[in-house]
């Protein structure tokens, strides 16, 4: 009953990719601390971190990218540097089994008529696959069969329904609807060397000062119990 009476409750603003590793989490934080309710809010970052700024009642924020939490931290609404929990990944999604060897030259194929990605201008992982599409110099022989999404579900969305192909984060793959779409038939992962590391950046707010709960669910966050399960979401964990 004394345990009840303390237990904390924490709101985490989490970016809409790491959605799939969220559960497990928690499920391992609350292995070490049982009686701390965390309750996640899933959104893209650009919007969560508009509703931070409007006051939303949020204490840690998870953002896709380290702008956001960055911008955050300048602005004094959140109290750390942004460290990074988490590096994400690109890979090519078809439910048609695809020649993945041709590599990102696939895209320029005949067989692909319409490409989905992230927007550019607002999702870390679009900007990242724009600068695949660059790095590579295929930009402008493919830009007119482009899709854009707004957020890294819906790019994965329109990769299954209204796409050939779509250009989304590992970490999407990992829910149960997914799995059927099997690594080198269905996906594989975009060469590393040709977009910049997609580090994700997490920090504490002005409304998780001095609140145990939060600083413990932050640490853990940190540690080498939640790198293992970032791993096993399709993260790259450092």
């Amino acid at each position: 009953m004394i345990n009840s009476l303390l237990a904390g409750s924490i709101n985490i603003a989490v970016a809409a990719n790491v959605s799939y590793a969220s559960d497990k989490l928690v499920k391992q934080f609350n292995k070490e601390y049982p009686d701390t309710k965390v309750r996640i809010i899933l959104g893209s970052s650009g919007k969560l971190t508009a509703q931070i700024k409007h006051g939303a009642p949020y204490q840690i924020f998870m953002s896709a990218d380290m702008n956001y939490p960055e911008r955050l931290y300048r602005e004094k609404i959140a109290i750390n540097k942004p460290v990074i929990y988490a590096s994400g990944l690109l890979v090519y999604l078809s439910t048609e089994k695809r020649d993945f060897t041709l590599g990102i030259k696939l895209l320029e194929t005949k067989s692909i008529k319409k490409i989905a990605i992230a927007n550019p201008k607002t999702a870390p992982y679009g900007k990242a696959t724009l600068e695949a599409f660059n790095a590579s110099g295929i930009y402008k022989k493919i830009k007119d069969k482009l899709v854009y999404a707004q957020s890294a579900s819906a790019v994965v969305s329109y990769a299954i329904s209204a796409a050939d192909i779509g250009i989304v984060p590992k970490s999407t793959l990992f829910s149960n609807k997914m799995k059927k779409y099997k690594k080198g038939l269905n996906w594989v992962e975009v060469d590393r060397t040709l977009y910049a590391p997609i580090h994700q950046g997490v920090v504490i707010l002005e409304k998780g000062k001095n609140n145990q709960d939060v600083l413990n669910f932050y640490n853990f966050l940190l540690s080498n119990k939640a790198k293992k399960i970032f791993k096993e979401f399709g993260y790259i964990a450092l």
